[in-house]
């Protein structure tokens, strides 16, 4: 019990800082596509700015995924949901975590295979500008490693409420 209640407190403060951080890449992506509208407007067009904010969104949305998790800001069928007891919503939560650990691993194997590749043969974007794949690629692992160790905690979480622990839906 000592170890999931360290483990909880552990990722959930890394991740809410991470996920507050990256809340701000927001005003990254808009100062791009702000340039690109001012660069095709009054000078040439800027070969970098949509891909750049392409790749600044997928930052954005795969490193706030853990934050997301973690908040309970998912999307959810309410439906019957918001009438269960805490120690029901705690059983269905710990079954249906576990499909989502299954699929962040598939990703994750995908993701590292994907992630070799780029690195051995030196993959670029097929456009004109032509930018490595690489670090986006690095970006993404790292993002769906974050959720899963993220979903990990949430797994924790819910088995403690199973075993009569009042754990709180928020960050520790």
């Amino acid at each position: 019990m000592s170890f999931m209640r360290g483990y909880i407190a552990v990722i959930d403060r890394m991740n809410r800082w991470i996920g507050r951080v990256v809340m701000y890449g927001i005003f990254v992506m808009m100062g791009i596509l702000l340039w690109s509208s001012i660069s095709k407007t009054f000078f040439l067009p800027s070969l970098w700015t949509l891909e750049v904010a392409q790749f600044a969104m997928v930052a954005y949305y795969i490193l706030g995924g853990p934050y997301s998790i973690q908040m309970g800001s998912n999307v959810r069928m309410d439906l019957l949901y918001s009438e269960w007891s805490h120690r029901r919503r705690a059983g269905t939560d710990a079954i249906t975590v576990l499909f989502l650990i299954f699929y962040l691993g598939v990703m994750i194997y995908g993701g590292f295979d994907s992630l070799s590749y780029s690195l051995q043969y030196g993959e670029r974007s097929p456009t004109a500008w032509r930018p490595y794949l690489w670090p986006i690629k690095v970006i993404m692992v790292v993002g769906l490693i974050l959720m899963l160790l993220q979903a990990i905690s949430e797994l924790f979480k819910d088995i403690l409420r199973l075993k009569g622990d009042d754990i709180p839906r928020e960050v520790i």
